[in-house]
């Protein structure tokens, strides 16, 4: 049997859905009651009821966490990110390690690593991550080896680059709600390398390296086959909305005044803002990275394209 955790989030969903229609027997671990089947109720803080969920549990798929990755405006928000995506995965690690579980493969983030600005950054790339949720992630990724290695479990820490697709709720999204309302202002071309990659191949990388004995103890990146540049996403979308190619742009000086303004708001209001420095560097600066080691070592590859994921995320 196995265990989801975070089976009710975006990629937990799409997995659960996945093996369920192949016939697997799935166990589905929530923070909250759900009017779902096999849903076993526990917090990621709560060993105990972790040791339970991991009762008879043969795969682990660590799906949850708190995927705030900018930079902490509160002490909160950075306590939460190590409550939750180091600390709860520990737990989780821990209580599938003592319950006798054969598989656990966690969901981390490329932002464990150090920002890698025009670089295509491997797993081996020099340097730490900045953010706080980076920082937490890298911790947990530390700690699912560690497990594995004390119970003789095969673990598995998987990078994912901004992961996108129909239903999700994170930057990709919103910036496609915006381009089909006309709001996002059309970008300036800065020849810059932004890693995205589809829910699909998200799910379909964590089903083989649950399963390969070769991918035990490692940690791979997962991305997708194109690493557009913030116009050229946006161009993307405009194409696969069926709306017109736009023949002008926004200068970078103009949105980076605007940036600066919002960086001034957040600061009086203590709280983020649609368009700071932070969210301009997303779409002007790089975020590049390679796949070549799980490609390489078990022959994943992404399949679903920049065109078909867009046009699967609107639904056309």
């Amino acid at each position: 049997m196995d265990l989801i955790a975070g089976a009710t989030g975006f990629i937990g969903r799409h997995l659960a859905k996945l093996l369920l229609d192949s016939g697997q027997n799935c166990r589905l671990l929530t923070r909250h009651h759900q009017d779902i089947d096999n849903f076993y109720v526990a917090d990621l803080a709560d060993p105990l009821r972790l040791l339970g969920a991991c009762s008879d549990i043969d795969r682990v798929f660590h799906c949850a966490g708190h995927a705030h990755a900018f930079s902490s405006l509160s002490d909160e928000d950075t306590k939460q990110h190590w409550l939750v995506n180091f600390e709860g995965t520990r737990n989780l690690a821990e209580a599938a390690g003592q319950a006798g579980v054969r598989r656990f493969v966690f969901l981390s983030s490329v932002k464990a690593m150090a920002e890698p600005v025009d670089t295509c950054a491997d797993e081996d790339f020099p340097g730490q991550p900045i953010t706080a949720y980076g920082q937490s992630k890298q911790a947990a990724e530390e700690a699912v080896l560690e497990a594995g290695a004390r119970y003789g479990m095969h673990v598995v820490n998987l990078r994912l680059a901004m992961v996108y697709g129909s239903g999700g709720r994170g930057n990709l999204e919103r910036m496609g709600r915006l381009v089909q309302k006309g709001w996002f202002p059309p970008l300036a071309e800065t020849s810059n390398h932004r890693s995205l990659v589809h829910v699909d191949d998200v799910v379909a990388a964590l089903c083989l390296v649950a399963e390969d004995d070769r991918a035990s103890g490692r940690t791979y990146n997962v991305v997708g086959p194109q690493a557009p540049s913030g116009r050229e996403l946006y161009d993307a979308m405009r194409k696969v909305l069926g709306l017109p190619p736009c023949r002008w742009t926004v200068p970078e000086s103009a949105l980076r005044l605007a940036a600066h303004c919002g960086n001034g708001l957040e600061k009086l209001f203590k709280r983020r803002f649609p368009l700071d420095s932070e969210a301009l560097d997303r779409l002007l600066g790089s975020a590049w990275y390679s796949s070549a080691r799980i490609e390489r070592e078990l022959g994943w590859r992404a399949k679903v394209t920049l065109e078909d994921g867009l046009r699967e995320m609107f639904g056309r």
